[in-house]
Parts: C-alpha cells; sequence; structure tokens
C-alpha cells in the first residue's frame, strides 16, 4: 500500500514540475516579445517592406523623367530638321518658285508671238474700216455732232448692223457728255465694247477623249480640207496619234487633197469610193480610232451651201453614224467660214447653227481680207467660240484664237492708220 501512495506523489510532482516548466516558457517569449517591440526589433523587420516601397516609388519616377526626357527629344527633333532635309527642302522651294517665272516667261513669249501674227494678219482690216475710226477720232477732241459718221464707219465694215449697232449705242449712251468730246475715251469704250463682244464662253475640248472625234463643216471654197491637214499636223506635232476621214465624196479630187494633206503630215486616211456613201467612211474611221488608239479623229464632209437641204439631212445621219460607232461622238462639230465672205460667212453659219449643233468657228483668210472684224460679229450674233484662225498659207499660220492680242492687233495704231 506504502508504494502506491508512493507512486502516485511522483506522478503528482512530475505534473507540476511540467506544468511550472510550460508556464515559465511562455513567460520568457512574452518578455522577450515585449523587450524586442521596446528595443525596435519589430520596426526592423519591417524596414525591408518599406524599402522595397520606396524603390518601386524610386524607379517609377525614373521612369517618368526618361519618357519625359524621349518626348522633348521628339519634339525637337520635329521642329528642327536635319541640315540635310532643310537644304532639300529649300531647294524643293527654290524649284517651284523658278517654275512660274518660266511659265510666265513662255506665256510672255507666246504672247508676243501672237500678237505679231495677229497684227500682220489683220494688216487690210486695220486699212479699212479701224484706219477710218482712226481718221474720224483722229484728234484729241471730238464733236459729238459728228457721231452719225461714226454709226456709218461701224455699218459699212461687215461686222454685221446688230453688232455695228451695239458699239455705236454703247459710245453714245455709254458715255457722258464731256466724256464724249474725248476721242481716248471713245476709242476706250470701242475697246470695252469689242472685248465683251469676244467674251464667248470657251469651254476646254474635250482631248482627253480617246479618241477625240472631230466634225468638219463649211462651203466649198471656204478651206475646210486644207483646215484638216494644218490641224492633223498640229496635233501630231504635239504627239498625238491622228487619224483622217475622207467623208467629202462628193467633190471631185477632194479625197486626194486630204491624202496629200495626209501625207504631210504623216497621219493615215481613211477613204471609201467616189460618190459613195460619206457616213459609211466616217463610221469605219470612228471605229478604227477606237480599235487601233488613236488619239483624235478628224471628219471631212462635202462642201454644200447652207440651202441644200439634202446635204444638210446627209450631215445629220453623219452625226448619227458617229454616236453608233463612238456613243457621245463628235465630241465637237466645227464649222469653217471664210473671212473674204464677210456677213455671208455670219449668215452661213446662222443656217448651219439651226439644223446642227455647232459648238465652234474656224475662220480662214483672215489675212486676205479687210473684213476681219467678221469675227466681231461672229461671237456677238453667233455665241460661239472662235477656235482658230488662218493668218497666212503656211501650216503654222492656223493659230489658237486669242482675243487679247486679237483686239491688239486689230486696233493697233488705229489713230494713225490711213483710209480706206
Amino acid at each position: 500500500m506504502e508504494y502506491v501512495y508512493l507512486g502516485l506523489a511522483v506522478v503528482a510532482i512530475i505534473a507540476l514540475l511540467w506544468v511550472l516548466r510550460r508556464a515559465s516558457d511562455s513567460s520568457k517569449a512574452n518578455t522577450a516579445a515585449s523587450v524586442r517591440e521596446r528595443i525596435g526589433l519589430e520596426e526592423a523587420e519591417g524596414a525591408p517592406r518599406r524599402k522595397r516601397r520606396r524603390e518601386i516609388e524610386a524607379e517609377q519616377q525614373r521612369a517618368a523623367e526618361e519618357a519625359q526626357r524621349r518626348e522633348e527629344e521628339a519634339r525637337a527633333k520635329k521642329a528642327k530638321p536635319k541640315k540635310k532635309e532643310v537644304e532639300e527642302e529649300e531647294e524643293e522651294e527654290e524649284v517651284e518658285a523658278a517654275k512660274p517665272e518660266a511659265e510666265e516667261a513662255a506665256e510672255e513669249a507666246a504672247d508676243a508671238e501672237a500678237k505679231a501674227a495677229f497684227k500682220e494678219g489683220l494688216t487690210k482690216t486695220r486699212g479699212g474700216f479701224v484706219a477710218r475710226l482712226g481718221k474720224l477720232f483722229g484728234r484729241k477732241k471730238f464733236d459729238p455732232a459728228q457721231l452719225d459718221q461714226l454709226e456709218e464707219v461701224l455699218i459699212s465694215a461687215d461686222i454685221g448692223p446688230r453688232t455695228a449697232d451695239r458699239i455705236f449705242q454703247a459710245v453714245k449712251k455709254g458715255l457722258s457728255k464731256n466724256e464724249l468730246e474725248s476721242s481716248d475715251q471713245i476709242w476706250k469704250q470701242i475697246r470695252k465694247t469689242s472685248r465683251e463682244i469676244l467674251a464667248v464662253e470657251t469651254p476646254p475640248l474635250a482631248l482627253d477623249k480617246k479618241p477625240f472625234v472631230l466634225l468638219v463643216l463649211g462651203v466649198n471654197g471656204a478651206g475646210k480640207t486644207t483646215t484638216i491637214g494644218k490641224l492633223a499636223k498640229k496635233w501630231t506635232d504635239e504627239g498625238k496619234k491622228v487619224l483622217l476621214a475622207a467623208g467629202d465624196t462628193f467633190r471631185a479630187a477632194a479625197t486626194e487633197q486630204l491624202e496629200v494633206w495626209g501625207d504631210r503630215a504623216k497621219v493615215p486616211v481613211v477613204k471609201g469610193k467616189p460618190k459613195g456613201d460619206p457616213s459609211s467612211v466616217v463610221f469605219e474611221a470612228v471605229k478604227r480610232g477606237v480599235d487601233e488608239g488613236f488619239d483624235v479623229v478628224i471628219c471631212d464632209t462635202a462642201g454644200r451651201l447652207q440651202t441644200d437641204q439634202g446635204l444638210m439631212d446627209e450631215l445629220k445621219k453623219i452625226r448619227r453614224v458617229c454616236d453608233k460607232a463612238l456613243p457621245g461622238a463628235p465630241h465637237e462639230t466645227w464649222m469653217v467660214l471664210d473671212a473674204t465672205t464677210g456677213q455671208n460667212a455670219i449668215s452661213q453659219a446662222n443656217k448651219f447653227k439651226a439644223d446642227l449643233e455647232v459648238t465652234g468657228i474656224i475662220l480662214t483668210k483672215l489675212d486676205g481680207s479687210s473684213k476681219g472684224g467678221v469675227v466681231l460679229g461672229i461671237c456677238d450674233q453667233l455665241k460661239l467660240p472662235v477656235r482658230f484662225v488662218g493668218v497666212g498659207e503656211k501650216i503654222g499660220d492656223l493659230r489658237p484664237f486669242d482675243s487679247a492680242a486679237f483686239l491688239e492687233a486689230l486696233y493697233a495704231d488705229a489713230s494713225v492708220g490711213e483710209a480706206a
């Protein structure tokens, strides 16, 4: 029994010692933690985390500064190109600046050439009604009582009564009493009105059409076939591929004459049988122009009087077959007029215009007539643009119409002209 009590006492002592040991370890741990907090050891453990945060913020700051630096460099490059780029830009600017000067010089040379050609071609006209005007207004001071003489001179100028009256009324009603006493003022008014008459709307030629089809009309003797040959040579020299259609199958030797011009201009000619159907020749030419890639097809037609209804109907048929061969063709229909016929040329054009869609006028033999003023009548009454004028027999004497050069040549030296 004593041994039992002794064993229990031992067990109790051991249990007590274990409990005391556990309490002692817990107290030491709490004390150590308290001490670490008091001496700042806990801050030392959190410091690495705060240090990492500061490093991240510093890296972000450096990245922002680097991005700003790159942006400033890019702006500086854009605002200040490299020396080579600046030199290239300056060189381009110099070239661009020189272009208008070169173009202006070329235009001035062309204008001077045109003025000289028109002045020579209008010599006889200046010796006619323009010289009479010069004689009438030869003195600085003009007597308004002589205005009736101005009307007489204008009517005799073959510019047509309507156009003559327009110029006369512009002087009579457009100037004050004092201005009517000044020859200079009267001349200015005549020039101004003439310029207004010639200001007919002139659309650019549709030479971008491929092929551009031109139908040429005119009475026999006006110079139609010769004009076609000169046009062919002009456009060939400009690098265009031109084809001619010998649509005048009525006049003897008309086809042979066109072939001669074709040889001169080095262009092919489509021809048919004598007295054959001209519309079939034109149709074949336009189709060939389309198939073989020609730039221009010029169609000759039989010379006719405006009173020949049968031949006028044939022209309408030719227009229809042109459109059949190439929708929209012909793109232009020009009438060739002889300047030496004066007002009769206006009468011819009026009739053709009434029956057909005439879009332009070519005036020939201007150099051989004193009736060059008919250009004013044509523009005033027909409201058609004058496309070309013939001022000589050479190929280069068929010139594009320049209204400014024409007027300057028409009224040049008028005050010292001799009466016809």
